[in-house]
């Protein structure tokens, strides 16, 4: 084979295994993101029902409960009287699993069964999990997140 031809094979190999190591990368840096809500149970049949009608909705989303009711110690204020901590692979996952028929579905027994509050939060990918530390090693106060902190 000529020696032109083998160079450009192996810059076209390059170059596509270089786009598919990026395109790797770029997926790993998306943060994960957690649903937060309050639960205060005013129907407890309802809630009983709802349950676990909710959490086929969440995990047909690709969602998974890292906590779910149990023990809560206030360490400031009040504490909700229920907590459910869930995570997506994406704020993007999380807002389509809110967005679902499935979800939406059980929204005439949610409100029957209990009052919540409930939010996204987006999480942080370990890149901005380490430039987080290396900024607080190099005394830098700002943390990669681009979230400002205060002391009180």
């Amino acid at each position: 084979m000529n020696a032109r031809y083998k160079i450009a094979l192996a810059m076209l190999a390059g170059a596509g295994l270089g786009a598919a190591a990026l395109q790797a990368l770029h997926a790993q840096a998306k943060p994960p993101a957690y649903v937060i809500t309050e639960v205060d149970i005013i129907d407890e049949a309802a809630f009983k029902e709802f349950s676990p009608k909710v959490a086929k909705t969440v995990e047909a989303s690709g969602g998974k409960y890292l906590t779910r009711g149990g023990r809560i110690i206030a360490l400031e204020g009040q504490a909700p009287k229920r907590f459910v901590l869930s995570t997506f692979p994406s704020v993007e996952a999380a807002q389509t699993w809110r967005d679902s028929a499935g979800w939406k579905e059980l929204t005439p027994l949610r409100e029957k069964a209990v009052k919540t509050r409930a939010f996204i939060a987006e999480g942080i990918t370990n890149q901005r999990s380490r430039l987080s530390k290396r900024a607080g090693a190099l005394g830098h106060g700002a943390p990669a997140s681009g979230i400002e902190t205060r002391a009180d």
